[in-house]
């Protein structure tokens, strides 16, 4: 929104923001407390940074969000633990996992078999760069390719319609999912996920696949 706002100066001069530090999906309907959030005025170093970072983001390669990182990002207090919460879930160099699909990995080998923990329990799963359909996602990639991680996973997704909510929702619920000797493995950090398996999806503005694998060492937090 910064990024856009950055074209109408005048716009600009008028706008305010809010630093909050909630949830705003769990607000009381009515608002309450909001004349006690403090407003703060949009500088022009703002924008600079919010169309820096929107733009890195967007980039064909993670190069860039990575280089903002390093940037002066006072003016948004969340901004560098969000970027390192994305950066974390590029392929990681010791597994070919990402983050989160790391702790889904060792939620499941704890005994959480059912998929309702993993969608919904946020503070067990303590990542929040994907949302709950998008876990989904990312658990039918740890149990469906060649060699998985997962198994118990519901066969039925493969050919359930991506846009059929309801009956992938009934799907994951009936999974009971148990961790495999492979994913044993790559907890443990000896074995590699991308060795065996494929990957094809987006990061931002880059698609991640065997053969453009960006990846993440998070000992030394560098690409």
């Amino acid at each position: 929104m910064l990024d856009h706002f950055r074209a109408y100066p005048a716009m600009v001069d008028k706008l305010k923001l809010r630093l909050v530090a909630f949830d705003l999906l769990t607000m009381h309907e009515t608002w309450r407390g909001w004349d006690q959030v403090p407003l703060v005025n949009v500088r022009s170093a703002d924008l600079e940074i919010a169309s820096a970072c929107w733009q890195a983001y967007q980039a064909t390669t993670p190069e860039a969000c990575f280089d903002v990182v390093h940037r002066d990002l006072s003016g948004f207090p969340l901004l560098r633990p969000a970027l390192l919460d994305l950066l974390r879930d590029l392929p990681s160099s010791r597994s070919g996992l990402g983050a989160t699909e790391m702790r889904l990995l060792e939620l499941v080998a704890a005994g959480f078999m059912g998929t309702n923990a993993l969608f919904y329990l946020r503070g067990f799963r303590q990542r929040g760069v994907f949302n709950d359909m998008e876990i989904g996602r990312l658990l039918e990639g740890l149990a469906h390719g060649p060699r998985p991680a997962i198994a118990g996973l519901d066969d039925g997704l493969r050919s359930i319609d991506p846009d059929n909510a309801r009956r992938r929702l009934e799907a994951f619920q009936r999974s009971r999912l148990s961790v495999t000797e492979f994913g044993k493995a790559v907890l443990a950090h000896k074995a590699d996920f991308t060795d065996h398996n494929p990957i094809n999806r987006w990061w931002g503005g880059t698609h991640l696949t065997n053969d453009n694998l960006w990846r993440w060492n998070q000992s030394l937090r560098k690409l």
